[in-house]
């Protein structure tokens, strides 16, 4: 009866806890839940799974991000380009943003490492993808300012 009692009040906090990861979210985000992905590994990073292409992921209450390639993925490389907003739509291109490609079904097998994405003069985020063969990709980003992570995202592709 005690385990039944401590286990539903877990469960109860960390549904609290679930609820406010997502009101922390502007209404308008396209990372209004808490996003988690099974990692199969305790203390391995949460990366949020992001909206479509070219809807706002806000990261907080103060910056926000567009996503979207430059071609449709397919083999060989396509780049990935970020845009980076404050809370007034305003360009900025104060974070460092890490991009990781690999295949989720094969993991490891393919992953790119750690790559951090070049900014071009028109303050857009460019991440060169190399696509080797068909199947389910991903690519994780981690948004860090002042050396410090401050949002983790993850796009799934099919090619």
């Amino acid at each position: 009866m005690k385990k039944t009692a401590a286990l539903v009040m877990a469960l109860t906090a960390f549904s609290v806890f679930l609820a406010a990861s997502a009101a922390a979210q502007p209404a308008t985000s396209c990372c209004n839940s808490p996003g988690v992905v099974p990692t199969g590994q305790p203390g391995e990073p949460v990366f949020q799974d992001l909206a479509k292409s070219g809807k706002k992921c806000w990261i907080g209450e103060v910056n926000y991000f567009t996503w979207e390639f430059d071609k449709t993925p397919k083999m060989g490389t396509s780049i990935l380009i970020i845009k980076l907003f404050d809370r007034d739509g305003k360009r900025v291109s104060d974070l460092a943003i890490i991009g990781r490609s690999d295949m989720p079904s094969m993991r490891g097998a393919h992953d790119s490492g750690e790559v951090a994405f070049k900014n071009n003069k028109a303050g857009d985020y460019l991440l060169p993808v190399n696509v080797v063969m068909p199947g389910d990709w991903e690519v994780r980003l981690t948004f860090s300012r002042n050396g410090i992570v401050i949002f983790r995202g993850r796009i799934a592709f099919d090619v």
